[in-house]
């Protein structure tokens, strides 16, 4: 799936006849230059008036100190591969250079790994504010719908710590936590899927 080049986050509330032409829009894309795929389109340009990206709890599986590299794929790992990308702005629509991303997620299984760093791992936005994550989908675990934490920090600014989630997801409706405005856009791929998701920092 190939992730739908939203403006912001504020743009991401879709609703489900929403979704079915964001799946549609997105199959026409691609997500990065790996595999022959086409790039994406250019994203749209924001609004000075959109919203901050909310802020979520942290949970108790965050560990500090994660290697810094931008696949979390492994020898081994089981499940649906995942693309993520998108981009850090301002509020002002400027791209925020550098901007720290640091990932967390469970397994396909539903579990985090607490002792190493498997499927942790931050990286830095490039100078257009611009992040691309390889990963797998993170699966369910009592209480909670499918979803990735991140915190994201740009350069001496706040820490944001959020999560974000998967639209169509049965669990969405029952967990507590749920937003509707971070929920990714995505779209299916051959190789795997394809999510979009802009963070815009309130700095």
């Amino acid at each position: 799936m190939v992730a739908l080049p939203l403006a912001l986050a504020s743009l991401l509330r879709l609703g489900s006849s929403d979704e079915a032409e964001a799946a549609v829009a997105l199959l026409a894309a691609s997500s990065a230059t790996r595999g022959g795929r086409r790039p994406l389109p250019p994203t749209p340009d924001c609004g000075d008036d959109d919203e901050p990206t909310p802020a979520e709890t942290a949970g108790p599986f965050f560990t500090p100190n994660s290697p810094r590299r931008t696949s979390l794929i492994e020898p081994g790992l089981r499940g649906t591969r995942l693309v993520v990308e998108g981009r850090v702005v301002t509020r002002g629509c400027h791209p925020v250079a550098g901007a720290l991303l640091d990932f967390w997620q469970a397994d396909d299984r539903g579990d985090y790994d607490n002792v190493g760093f498997r499927l942790r791992g931050h990286q830095f936005a490039d100078a257009d504010g611009r992040f691309r994550l390889e990963t797998i989908e993170p699966g369910v675990y009592p209480g909670r719908t499918r979803h990735i934490h991140v915190r994201v920090q740009a350069p001496e600014g706040r820490v944001l710590t959020t999560q974000l989630y998967f639209p169509g997801e049965p669990r969405n409706r029952t967990d507590g936590l749920f937003r509707r405005d971070l929920l990714l856009a995505m779209a299916d791929g051959s190789s795997g899927r394809f999510g979009r998701f802009h963070f815009v920092l309130d700095s």
